[in-house]
């Protein structure tokens, strides 16, 4: 699986909240690759509840 974050990322910080193990903001979000498929779920919730669509989950 491939997660990706796109430049339309606002760095509201409910994808690092919902999934800290992949994720962490400063001026955009950030993906631990080596982090992801051990939490897949919860990088599909991140996913979903970003409120722009910038997390692509391919």
């Amino acid at each position: 699986m491939s997660v990706t974050v796109s430049d339309d990322c606002i760095a509201c910080g409910a994808c690092e909240s919902i999934c800290g193990a992949v994720f962490s903001v400063e001026d955009k979000a950030v993906v631990d690759a080596s982090a992801v498929a051990a939490n897949m779920s919860e990088v599909k919730e991140a996913a979903d509840a970003c409120p722009v669509g910038a997390i692509s989950v391919e």
